[in-house]
């Protein structure tokens, strides 16, 4: 396996831990919560994350195809955000030469959707909603967990 798989799985790994955290449990309307006009609402945003890893994985395979996404459905987005990160992961882990260098693939998709992941946790605060801050350091973050389901945080991680 190439060097550069580790580490891209396992941001991968953290981008689906911290963005199960950002999405689990939210409440209907924060899909459409607009903190001031002109911003993106968070379906909006979950569909370009989900476009992110889309793009992420046809520049590892050296065909990079940009979708601009409408977005559907809360639920729907968030499953096909997971999805989308599951099937990068999946190709990372066969070892398969990136087409596209790994520093271009992580500073491109890869950095835009955890500053997305962030913005997410943030209007669930401004929404009403809040997450728990976590020290992430200690988060239970293994490479190869790329599902929505993730374990919970290690005991006293978490804070208000």
């Amino acid at each position: 396996m190439l060097t550069e798989h580790p580490f891209l799985r396992h941001t991968l790994a953290t981008l689906a831990y911290r963005g199960s955290k950002a999405v689990r449990g939210a409440p209907p309307e924060f899909a459409e919560f607009q903190a001031a006009p002109g911003l993106r609402t968070p379906v909006q945003i979950l569909a370009h994350m989900g476009d992110l890893m889309d793009w992420g994985l046809s520049m590892s395979r050296g065909k990079a195809v940009w979708n601009d996404s409408k977005p559907i459905h809360w639920d729907d987005e968030v499953e096909r955000f997971f999805s989308a990160v599951t099937s990068w992961d999946e190709l990372l882990a066969t070892g398969t030469p990136l087409a596209t260098p790994w520093e271009r693939i992580f500073q491109g998709s890869m950095a835009d959707a955890l500053t997305h992941v962030g913005q997410l946790a943030m209007l669930r605060r401004a929404a009403g909603a809040p997450i728990r801050g976590e020290s992430y350091n200690l988060a239970p973050i293994q490479i190869g967990q790329t599902a929505f389901e993730q374990p919970p945080a290690t005991a006293g991680s978490e804070f208000d």
